[in-house]
This record gives C-alpha cells, structure tokens and sequence, in this order.
C-alpha cells in the first residue's frame, strides 16, 4: 500500500516506515502520526532509497520487510552516514522467528545503526515509547552535527580573520620600513603602529561582531596621548558604525595624524589643539565627511619632499572612502579632511 508521503517531512524527524504486508503501513503510520510523529512511508524496495536519502530520523521495518535487497539497500546508506550520525532501526519480528540469528545477522550488516527489536503483537504504548526514545537520541546526534558544523566554522573564520591580520601587519612593516631613517625611528613607528591595529581588534572583539563605532576608533587611539597629558584633543560626531576594516584603516590613519602632531605639529606645544571631527552631509545624510584640524601649534609649511606619512594618509583614506582626502597646509595649522559615500564603510543596518 502507498501511502501518501507527508510535505512537512524533514531530516532526522521522522519514521520511515516500510511495511510491505497487507495494511501494516497504513496502521504504523496511522498510529505514529496520532502521537504527533512524523511519518513517511516506502511502499517497496523501488521507493527505499529516495526515502532514505531525505535522512529519517528513524527506520522502523516489519519482518517481512527483511529481504536481501532491503539489507542491502539500507547498509549502503548507513555506510555512507556522516561520522556523528548513527540512524536507530526498529524492527518488528513475528512471534516464533529466530530472534537470535535475525539480531546477529542485522548487527553484522548493519553496524552503524542502533537496533532495537520488538515481538509481535506490541502495544502501541509500547511501541511509540521505544520510538519516540530513538528520535530523541536522534536529535542529539543533530545537535553533535550542529555544533561539529559550527566549530568547522569557526576555525575558517578564524583562519581567514589571522591571515588578515597578519597581512596587516606585513604592510604595516614594509610601508614603516620604507619611511624609517633609525632603526630607533622605526622600532617606535612599528611599535606604534600595530598598537593602533590592536586597539581596533580589541573593540571589535568587545562588540562581539565585524563593527566598531567610530567614536570609539578615535577614543582608544588618542588614549596614550591623553593619558601622557596630552588632553587637547577634542573629538566629535554623530553615532556611526564602522565595517572592521574601515575602522582599522581609520584608527592608523589616525594615529598618523597624532604622531605628525606629536612630532612636528599642534601637539608639540603646550598650548597646541587638535579637533576631530565627522558629520554626516548631503540631502539623503549618505555622506561621511572627517576633518582633523591643528591649531596653536608651530606655523605650518608645506613639505619640500612628501614623507610616508602623508602618502600613507591619501592611499589609505582615498581606499577607505573612495575619493583622495584633501591635506591644507596652514600655517596656523595642518587640516585634514577626507569624505564619501557612507556606504562604503558603515556597518549600521
């Protein structure tokens, strides 16, 4: 008898029930589907296989069912079960068979299978009890699959996020090197450098996802300029979400900025300022606009010979937001002011 196979069938949670002996199908699955079990059911050995490929949760058999075919049929697809998985077959044996030669027999076919063996006639109790017990284990297995899946991908996201940062620093060596003059010079600059790469990992990983606000991409690298008593960096704009790459380029660039004033510019005197600033701008607000600028400081000359400080700053912010930044070089002050589209570089939803 064919009975019709249900729409709401899904992997692991249902019976597979084949029956081919007068209405017995059509009495297991009845009874099944009373208790709220899902059932589907093969009508013969032409039907197995397609059935089994769905994954059923369990494999419930009458005795006629055991044919060599059938044996066959259902030990290729166990062969074929992922490690975690180990399908429970339930097996209904008349009253009178040799139970201990059928137990034997389908234990060495079927070894990656958890058998479990009942007489004829069973209660139903009896019976739905012992079924619903080997779906249970069964959904165990799918949660061991699960969290088997979710460590595999894990260890990828974690592979694929230490290649990016180790490729970060590899640039930010070579980019460093090409600049230093001392090798003093370009142990601070490195040094530096990857602080600010790590302070951007680490509110990353505080925000728990790939997004970083960008008042706290300017908050943690003006922090040991602050905490050296240098407190006159003033720092403003709306709240925006960061992609962690925006953020990381943002946060060196940055902290090229900060060392320039430390070095040369506003943060050099006592009496020097610094303001940075970012506003959202155009009809639709879709544009991110960031101005950095000195004041107080040493007055400001164009440089003879661009150094890697700025050539850093247009590659890396023109990268980031598409468009070159523009450097004015004032005498009452460097300003730096760089913008495009939001799109590029928010993480907000």
């Amino acid at each position: 008898m064919n009975v019709p196979r249900p729409d709401d069938v899904s992997a692991l949670d249902h019976v597979l029930v084949l029956a081919p002996y007068r209405s017995d199908a059509a009495y297991l699955a009845k009874m099944l589907d009373e208790h709220e079990i899902g059932v589907d059911v093969a009508s013969g050995i032409a039907e197995l296989a397609d059935r089994l490929s769905a994954a059923p949760g369990v494999l419930l058999l009458t005795h006629e069912a055991l044919t060599r075919a059938v044996m066959e049929a259902v030990a290729a697809h166990l062969q074929g079960q992922q490690a975690w998985s180990e399908m429970p077959i339930v097996v209904l044996l008349d009253r009178g068979s040799p139970d201990a030669r059928i137990k034997a027999e389908l234990s060495a076919a079927w070894p990656r299978a958890r058998q479990l063996f009942y007489k004829r006639p069973v209660t139903a109790v009896e019976l739905v009890s012992g079924v619903q017990s080997a779906l249970l284990a069964r959904l165990r297995q799918r949660d061991v699959r699960d969290h088997i899946s979710r460590e595999i991908e894990l260890r990828r996201e974690l592979n694929h996020r230490v290649k990016n940062i180790l490729a970060s620093v590899a640039s930010i060596f070579e980019v460093t090197r090409r600049g230093a003059t001392t090798l003093d010079g370009f142990a601070a600059d490195f040094r530096g450098r990857l602080g600010a790469l790590d302070k951007v990992h680490s509110a990353v990983f505080r925000a728990e996802g790939e997004v970083v606000a960008l008042s706290e991409i300017a908050e943690l690298t003006f922090e040991p300029y602050r905490q050296a008593g240098l407190e006159r960096i003033a720092v403003r704009g709306p709240a925006i979400l960061l992609t962690r790459e925006a953020g990381t380029t943002l946060a060196l660039c940055l902290h090229e900025l900060a060392t320039n004033a430390i070095k040369y510019g506003a943060l050099s005197r006592p009496e020097g300022r610094v303001a940075f600033e970012w506003s959202l701008v155009g009809d639709d607000r879709a544009e991110l606009a960031m101005r950095w600028t000195e004041s107080g400081g040493p007055p400001v000359e164009e440089p003879v010979r661009v150094g890697y400080g700025t050539r850093y700053l247009r590659s890396a912010l023109k990268a980031m937001l598409g468009r070159s930044p523009t450097l004015v070089f004032d005498r009452a002050g460097l300003i730096c002011e760089a913008s495009g589209p939001l799109s590029r570089v928010a993480g907000n939803p």
